[in-house]
């Protein structure tokens, strides 16, 4: 018997804004700090967007609102840090067989100490980051959750 499961490629849309949090080291704690710093930063930054449909506004509210950012990370952590939000570079990303091209990309960027370690990214506006929380969630489904806030966020 031959299965053939059709793949959908997870395609970023052009007007979204992306997260980074790069990490001091990969020593054990430093890698668990960017873990907790990116959770930090995204809950708060979800609960501002909830609702929210239109890349604009995204921008204006994350404008607004990033002192609290700053003041979420400087809550997280110990290290000397930045928090830049405009154009940033984003190296190239393999994730489950997807190629991320590199490049200059709206978004947050938040670097931990030195920032010699691996970094952490993802969409934040739509709301992609959501979708990596359960590991336990098929391929499948992931691309058609996927497919679904591709198309509320965009074809409206």
């Amino acid at each position: 018997m031959l299965v053939y499961e059709k793949q959908e490629s997870i395609i970023i849309p052009k007007e979204s804004i992306r997260i980074r949090v790069i990490s001091n080291s990969n020593l054990e704690e430093d890698l668990i700090l960017k873990t907790k710093v990116r959770k930090n930063v995204e809950k708060k930054i979800y609960s501002l967007l909830k609702g929210i449909n239109d890349l604009d506004t995204a921008r204006k509210i994350i404008n607004d609102n990033l002192d609290n950012i700053n003041n979420i990370v400087n809550e997280s952590t110990n290290l000397n840090y930045s928090v830049k939000f405009g154009n940033n570079y984003f190296p190239e990303k393999v994730y489950k067989g997807i190629i991320y091209d590199e490049g200059n990309y709206e978004s947050i960027v938040i670097t931990l100490g030195k920032g010699m370690g691996d970094n952490f990214w993802c969409v934040l506006f739509p709301p992609l980051c959501l979708l990596d929380e359960n590991d336990t969630t098929s391929d499948v489904e992931y691309k058609f959750f996927v497919k679904e806030l591709l198309d509320k966020y965009l074809l409206k």
